[in-house]
């Protein structure tokens, strides 16, 4: 009689510690989890370089990022200016387009810059004629592109890694 009792007092004694266990070990992972994801959400991305390139029928603006890509407006404005200063930026151009990412910095915690890219380029492709860093400043990070011509152009996002593009289309020239 004494072993049935012992068993099931066994299992019983085993199904609690296994039952406390569960219930300890599940809000504490949860919780891991959902810290390093608020954590990974939260953190502003880094804008890391700027880049560009002559494509068949339209040229191309890749602005590379870690972490992930924010919020992006794309705006045609009369003129160039510096944020800050609102000293003008020396690109020639008829026509200008302000690309502007929010949250993003182009500098790390310690203020140390990350950003690697042009900060000032003329360039000649068949729409694209200049690019430059206008502004980091607050949670802002701001590029220019100069154009002789008015820029028609589309922009999306891409991942893996994390990018923002701006196509500008043009007749084709291959």
């Amino acid at each position: 009689m004494n072993r049935p009792r012992r068993r099931q007092a066994t299992a019983l004694g085993l199904g609690a510690l296994l039952t406390a266990m569960l219930a300890f070990a599940a809000p504490a992972s949860a919780a891991a989890t959902t810290a390093a994801s608020t954590t990974t959400a939260t953190q502003t991305p880094l804008v890391v370089n700027a880049r560009w390139g002559g494509h068949c029928t339209y040229d191309r603006v890749v602005i590379d990022l870690q972490g992930y890509v924010p919020g992006v407006t794309v705006t045609p404005v009369p003129k160039l200016v510096y944020d800050g200063s609102g000293k003008p930026v020396p690109l020639a151009g008829r026509y200008f387009l302000e690309i502007r990412l929010h949250p993003a910095a182009g500098h790390d915690d310690a203020g140390n810059n990350v950003y690697r890219g042009p900060k000032l380029l003329k360039i000649y492709l068949p729409k694209l004629k200049g690019i430059a860093l206008t502004g980091d400043y607050e949670g802002y990070v701001t590029f220019g592109a100069a154009f002789d011509t008015k820029p028609a152009y589309t922009s999306f996002k891409l991942h893996a890694p994390e990018r923002f593009v701006l196509d500008i289309a043009h007749p084709n020239v291959c």
